[in-house]
C-alpha cells in the first residue's frame, strides 16, 4: 500500500502548482482546494481499506456480492447522478425553464423499467457482466464479442464526455489548467479501480451521493427560504427575472418537434437499462430480493435529488440571472451557463458552501469515471479474455491481472481522448451514449429474458444494426452535421436518433431470429424454458458464463 500513500502525497504536493488560473472569475478558491484535498485523501483511504479485501475476481468485479441493498441503492444513485445532474439540468432550467424538466423526468422514469423488467432476471442469470445474462442460452463467443464491443463503445464515449467535462469543470472551479485537470482525474480513477475494485468504487459512489444530496438539500432549503417556502413565489420571481418571462413555464423551448421529444425520452428511459456500469451494480448484492430493494432505494434517492435540482434550477433564474456579480461585462454568465448552480451556491452559502459544492462536483466525476472504468475493464478481461480467448480456462489470477492492465490502458486512453476532444462539444456524445445503450444493449437484454424466439444470429446482427444506426444518425443530425462539421443543413433532420435506431434494432433482432433455421437456433429456442426456470429460482448465477 506504499504506492497509495505515495500517490496521495504526490497529489497533495502538486495541488498548489496546478492552481494557475482563478476559478469562475472570482479568484483562487482556497476553500475549494482544501475540501478537494480532503476528499481525495478520504477516498484514497477508502481505496487502501478496500485493497486489503480485493483478492479474487468476484471481489474485484462484484465486491464478493456482500454489498447490502441500502448501500447498493446509494451507490447506484452515486453512479447515476453525475455532474450533469446538478450542473447540467440546473443550466437547462436556467436557459429553457420548463423544458429542462424533460431530462430529470426521463432519467427518473428509467428506474421503474429496470425494477419491473430487468433487476430480478439480471441478478439471477448473471455473475459479473451483462454478457453473462445474454450468453446464458446463446453462443458464448459471438454474443460476448458483441456485448463487449457495445459496452466498450458506450464506456469510451461516456468516459470522453466525463473527462472533457471534468477538465473544464475543474479548470473553472479550482483554477487548474485543462490538461492537468484531465490527467489528475485519470490518475485518480485508475488508482481507485486498480487497487480497490468494486468495493472501493462502491464506497466512493456512496460518499459522493451523500455529499451531493446534502449539498442539494441545503441549496434548495436556502432558495425556498428566500421566497417564504412558497413555490409560487419562487416561480413568480423566476418569471420576472428571466428574459423570456412567462415563456419559461411553457413547453417547447428546448425540444420543438415531437419526433425529437420522443427520441430523447426513449434514449433517457431505456438507455439507462443498457448502461454496463449501472447493470454491474446488481451483481454486488447477495440475492434478488436485495437487487429489488436496491432499485427502490436508488429510485427514492435519485427522485429526491432531481426534485431538489428543479428547485435549484428555478432558484438560479431568480437569484443569479440579474445579479451583476455573476456576469461579465457583456452580460454573459461567468464560466458559462453550466456554472449557474455554482454561482447559486455562492449566493446562498458564501465561499465555504461554494467550496463544498466545488468538491461535490469533482467527486461526482470521480465516482462516475471509476464505475465506467471498472465496467470497461471487466468487459475485456471477463468477457473477451477469460471466456472467448481462454474459453473459460483462465485462472482468477490471470483474469485479475488482465483486468488491471486494461484499467491502466483505459486510464491512459481516456486522458488522451479527453485532451484531444477539449475543443469539441460534448452534448452529442452524451446523447449518443444513451442512444447506443437504448438501441443495442437494451433490446438484446430485454428479448433474451422475455422472448423465446431469440437466437444468437438475431441478437448479434440486430444489436449491431441498432448501434450503427444510432451512431450514423447522430453524425447526420443537426448537432454534429451542422454545428460540429459546419454543413449548411442536416441530412437527418432530428436531434436524437433513438426512435429510429431502437426500431431498427428490434426489427433486426426479430427478422434475423425468425429466419434462423439452424439446429443451434432450434436448441436456443428450446433452452428458453430452462433459462426461465433457472432465472426464477436464482440458479443462473452458478452456471452462467
Amino acid at each position: 500500500m506504499k504506492r497509495l500513500l505515495i500517490t496521495a502525497a504526490a497529489l497533495a504536493a502538486t495541488t498548489p502548482a496546478f492552481a494557475a488560473t482563478p476559478p469562475v472569475g472570482q479568484g483562487l478558491n482556497l476553500i475549494a482546494i482544501g475540501m478537494f484535498v480532503v476528499f481525495v485523501a478520504a477516498t484514497l483511504g477508502v481505496t487502501r481499506w478496500a485493497a486489503r479485501r480485493n483478492h479474487s475476481v468476484a471481489d474485484h468485479y462484484a465486491a464478493g456480492g456482500k454489498i447490502t441493498a441500502m448501500q447498493n441503492g446509494w451507490a447506484i444513485a452515486g453512479d447515476y447522478m453525475s455532474a450533469a445532474s446538478l450542473l447540467g439540468i440546473s443550466a437547462l432550467v436556467f436557459t429553457s425553464g420548463y423544458d429542462g424538466l424533460i431530462y430529470s423526468i426521463g432519467f427518473l422514469a428509467s428506474w421503474p423499467i429496470i425494477l419491473f423488467l430487468i433487476a430480478e432476471p439480471l441478478r439471477n442469470l448473471g455473475r459479473y457482466t451483462l454478457a453473462d445474462v445474454l450468453s446464458y442460452r446463446l453462443r458464448q463467443r459471438p454474443i460476448r464479442g458483441f456485448s463487449a464491443s457495445s459496452s466498450i463503445v458506450i464506456v469510451l464515449l461516456y468516459l470522453v464526455s466525463q473527462m472533457v467535462g471534468a477538465g473544464k469543470l475543474v479548470e473553472l472551479l479550482f483554477g487548474f489548467n485543462y490538461t492537468s485537470a484531465v490527467v489528475l482525474v485519470g490518475v485518480l480513477m485508475v488508482v481507485y479501480v486498480f487497487f480497490g475494485g468494486m468495493l472501493a468504487t462502491t464506497w466512493i459512489q456512496i460518499i459522493k451521493a451523500v455529499m451531493l444530496l446534502a449539498g442539494c438539500a441545503f441549496m434548495a432549503y436556502m432558495v425556498l427560504s428566500r421566497f417564504g417556502f412558497s413555490l409560487n413565489s419562487l416561480f413568480d420571481h423566476a418569471i420576472a427575472a428571466h428574459g423570456k418571462h412567462e415563456a419559461i413555464m411553457r413547453p417547447g423551448g428546448l425540444v420543438s418537434d415531437p419526433v425529437s421529444a420522443v427520441s430523447l425520452g426513449l434514449a433517457l428511459i431505456f438507455g439507462t437499462a443498457g448502461l454496463p456500469h449501472i447493470l454491474m451494480r446488481f451483481f454486488t448484492v447477495g440475492d434478488v430480493k436485495a437487487a429489488r430493494k436496491s432499485v427502490l432505494y436508488a429510485t427514492g434517492i435519485v427522485g429526491t435529488g432531481y426534485a431538489m435540482i428543479i428547485v435549484i434550477g428555478f432558484g438560479t433564474i431568480a437569484l443569479v440571472a440579474q445579479d451583476p456579480l455573476y456576469h461579465n461585462g457583456a452580460g454573459a454568465v461567468i464560466g458559462g451557463v453550466n456554472m449557474v448552480a455554482v454561482h447559486l451556491a455562492h449566493a446562498v452559502g458564501g465561499n465555504v458552501f461554494l467550496g463544498f459544492i466545488c468538491a461535490v462536483a469533482f467527486s461526482t466525476i470521480l465516482a462516475v469515471v471509476a464505475g465506467l472504468t471498472l465496467a470497461g475493464s471487466s468487459a475485456i478481461s471477463h468477457d473477451l479474455y477469460a471466456t472467448v480467448i481462454r474459453k473459460g480456462q483462465a485462472s482468477d489470477k490471470d483474469e485479475l491481472r488482465v483486468s488491471r492492465m486494461t484499467t491502466l490502458v483505459l486510464g491512459v486512453l481516456s486522458i488522451l481522448l479527453g485532451i484531444l476532444f477539449e475543443k469539441q462539444t460534448i452534448a452529442f456524445i452524451v446523447s449518443l451514449t444513451f442512444s447506443i445503450a437504448a438501441s443495442s444493449n437494451f433490446p438484446v437484454l430485454l428479448l433474451s429474458i422475455y422472448w423465446r424466439g431469440l437466437t444468437t444470429r438475431g441478437a448479434v446482427v440486430g444489436g449491431m444494426l441498432g448501434l450503427v444506426t444510432a451512431v450514423v444518425l447522430t453524425i447526420l443530425s443537426p448537432t454534429v452535421w451542422v454545428q460540429v462539421l459546419g454543413h449548411a443543413s442536416a441530412i437527418y433532420p432530428y436531434e436524437y436518433p433513438a426512435l429510429f435506431s431502437m426500431l431498427v434494432a428490434f426489427l433486426g433482432i426479430y427478422v434475423f431470429s425468425v429466419t434462423d433455421r439452424s439446429p443451434r437456433g432450434a436448441w436456443e429456442r428450446d433452452a428458453y424454458q430452462n433459462q426461465r426456470v433457472d432465472g426464477e429460482l436464482g440458479l443462473g448465477s452458478k452456471t452462467a458464463g
